[in-house]
């Protein structure tokens, strides 16, 4: 008798369990949707639209400088093919 009143317990939790997940389900996504779209939104907006005055002049990146020097006096380099 215990374990079928076990098992009778068990299945009311399983099922309440359910039928709140299926009423709070739309909330929750419509929730974590909201939060989603906020955040992608701020994202964007600091990548796409940063805060400047009107006229500032803004340098987002420098050139590379040039780490290659050519020689010269060496004189230029022919790759070529050996053919048998």
């Amino acid at each position: 008798m215990a374990f079928l009143k076990f098992l009778l317990i068990i299945l009311l939790v399983f099922y309440l369990l359910k039928l709140l997940g299926r009423m709070f389900a739309p909330y929750l996504a419509k929730t974590m949707a909201k939060k989603m779209e906020h955040m992608m939104k701020e994202q964007y907006q600091q990548k796409h639209a940063p805060e400047q005055k009107v006229g500032e002049t803004v340098v987002d990146k420098q050139p590379a400088a040039s780490t290659k020097k050519s020689n010269k006096d060496v004189g230029e380099y022919i790759d070529f093919e050996e053919i048998n």
